[in-house]
């Protein structure tokens, strides 16, 4: 299999906190010295959230654009992709960013059980983050924690919604959504291909322990994998991740266990049919 592989790292998310792991990067400044070290492991892809001082979720748009700026020169060609998630804002607030115009942005466009509350995306908001997203010329990632959602994302394309090939990713593991079941990973396959074409390009997500079974999925399966201390702040059962470049590291290894050369940001960007940068 000679296809590279995109590694996206999600560096901070809505959750962890240093209480839970001292690496978690909680300020801009750590979460582009986080990010430029992650870049330097494989990653092509940095999806960010921020916090507020407290560590808090945040969905200040002065902070993603302090972000931005900061990755984007310290990691030059590195693909910006910013989260519109539910955790750190409400309605429209969560799309408040997106005039920043990211590379890439997520989107989830359907709702879901999360472990203690809801995740909701109604359709209103979900047509106006793409609608935005659309305006400023940023690629979303159809964030799919169900298969509905993957078919949610393909009825978007055809009404024009969302242009190009939609990037879905798989996210498995969270309690309460859809668990880890490699059965379900490969219809999921089945089901882009089937809906976009054999040559669509897709990513998976593993939470906690299971981020490296996803990573050993995807990869093995022809797709691009997600890592980072987002989804697990652990290396083993036993160890702290010392940093999301540890993460990514360990996924460049398993890449090389399968002969999936990494992708380049240009091999990244090509790929994922995003604009060109010098």
């Amino acid at each position: 299999m000679t296809t590279p592989c995109i590694i996206c790292v999600a560096i901070t998310g809505s959750l962890p906190t240093k209480a839970d792991n001292p690496a978690i990067p909680t300020s801009v400044t750590e979460q582009i010295e986080s990010t430029h070290e992650a870049f330097e492991a494989g990653a092509t892809i940095m999806h960010a959230h921020v916090r507020n001082d407290d560590e808090t979720p945040s969905s200040d748009p002065e902070k993603f654009a302090r972000l931005k700026e900061g990755v984007e020169q310290h990691c030059p060609g590195m693909i910006v992709q910013l989260s519109t998630g539910g955790r750190s804002g409400a309605g429209q607030t969560r799309g408040g960013m997106l005039p920043l115009r990211p590379d890439m942005a997520s989107l989830s466009v359907g709702s879901n059980n999360f472990p203690t509350r809801v995740y909701e995306n109604p359709p209103d908001l979900v047509a106006w983050l793409a609608s935005e997203m659309k305006t400023y010329d940023i690629k979303p990632e159809i964030e799919a924690f169900d298969l509905s959602h993957i078919f949610r994302a393909a009825a978007m394309h055809q009404a024009g919604e969302i242009k190009d090939t939609p990037y879905v990713q798989f996210v498995m593991g969270v309690k309460n959504a859809m668990p880890v079941d490699r059965e379900v990973f490969d219809f999921y396959i089945h089901t882009v291909k089937r809906l976009f074409g054999d040559d669509a390009p897709w990513c998976a997500a593993g939470i906690g322990q299971n981020q490296i079974v996803l990573n050993e999925w995807a990869i093995s399966s022809g797709g691009h994998a997600r890592t980072g201390l987002e989804d697990n702040i652990r290396f083993d059962r036993t160890t702290l991740a010392p940093s999301n470049a540890a993460l990514v590291k360990r996924t460049v290894e398993i890449c090389e266990k399968y002969d999936r050369p990494v992708a380049t940001w240009q091999q990244a960007r090509a790929m994922l049919g995003l604009r060109k940068v010098d």
